[in-house]
């Protein structure tokens, strides 16, 4: 991740410089982009760094949300340049300038290398870590922006168009954005606490009341506190038993779910009398008792 910060960092100079020299749109917002795939990478790095700091009394689920904020920057951080890509292109359109296409064509070339270089570090780490996945996905990105910059200088060398340049700028705008909707939607959806992408909820409902001894399930969440940590919590009922029965049937709840559907962290609450909340997924809300 070191590594690829300082490669970034050094072409984000380049490019920026031969964009300037060659009065190209395309060129200085991919310039932009690269240098906010530098800030992902530090962020990521920095998250991935804190992530393994233990936990302890002031925070007991550790520092594993630090890499889902790290994701929600660099998401937010795409957005604006994206805005500012777009605000600059549709300037350049009004008021033409004719850019380098050579020097397009060249700059862009070695962007795309070097952002698939990087891309290949992160791609292994990225399946299971949204950090890491929003740091790749700018590289990825990057690599796609600059072959549109490519297109843009090879108009701009056989047609000597004006707009090709701002056109692409644009282009590049759309797809930043579009890479930045899935990160920004999976980070909120963390930090709210909200089911993690691809839980069947039925599911471990219908596994939990299968399990020998359970008579139902209620009051039951399933939330992400970081990237590869998923928990769960949940209140069972049981028939009137001894204590270590009760036990026995709790430790097959916790076994069956967290190997089923990869939680890494269940608690269960064992009970005799049912619950009057209103529904599944009830937050502690008790129904209203009427008169008979």
């Amino acid at each position: 991740m070191g590594a690829a910060v300082a490669l970034t960092l050094l072409f984000v100079v380049v490019e920026a410089s031969f964009g300037w020299f060659a009065h190209s749109l395309a060129l200085l917002s991919d310039a932009g982009h690269n240098l906010a795939d530098a800030a992902a990478l530090g962020f990521s790095w920095y998250a991935l760094w804190i992530a393994n700091k233990p936990s302890h009394q002031g925070m007991t689920f550790g520092y594993h949300r630090v890499g889902i904020f790290a994701a929600l920057a660099n998401a937010v951080s795409l957005v604006l340049i994206a805005v500012f890509i777009g605000w600059e292109a549709i300037a350049r359109i009004r008021e033409p300038q004719v850019a380098d296409g050579a020097v397009m064509v060249v700059v862009a070339v070695v962007a795309i290398i070097v952002n698939l270089v990087i891309g290949l570090w992160l791609h292994k780490g990225s399946k299971d870590d949204l950090n890491i996945r929003s740091a790749y996905l700018h590289m990825i990105g990057d690599a796609l922006s600059a072959f549109g910059v490519v297109v843009a200088g090879v108009l701009v060398v056989t047609m000597r168009s004006p707009a090709a340049d701002p056109v692409v700028s644009l282009l590049i705008a759309g797809l930043i954005l579009l890479s930045s909707y899935g990160v920004l939607r999976e980070s909120a959806t963390v930090l709210l606490e909200g089911t993690p992408a691809g839980m069947d909820m039925p599911a471990v409902i219908a596994a939990i009341k299968s399990v020998g001894g359970v008579l139902d399930v209620h009051d039951l969440h399933v939330w992400m506190v970081g990237p590869g940590v998923v928990a769960c919590s949940c209140h069972i009922l049981v028939a009137e038993q001894s204590i270590r029965d009760g036990q026995q049937v709790l430790r097959a709840v916790v076994h069956d779910i967290e190997h089923r559907f990869h939680i890494t962290h269940t608690t269960v609450q064992v009970e005799v009398e049912g619950c009057d909340a209103n529904d599944m997924y009830c937050m502690g809300q008790r129904s209203t008792p009427t008169a008979s």
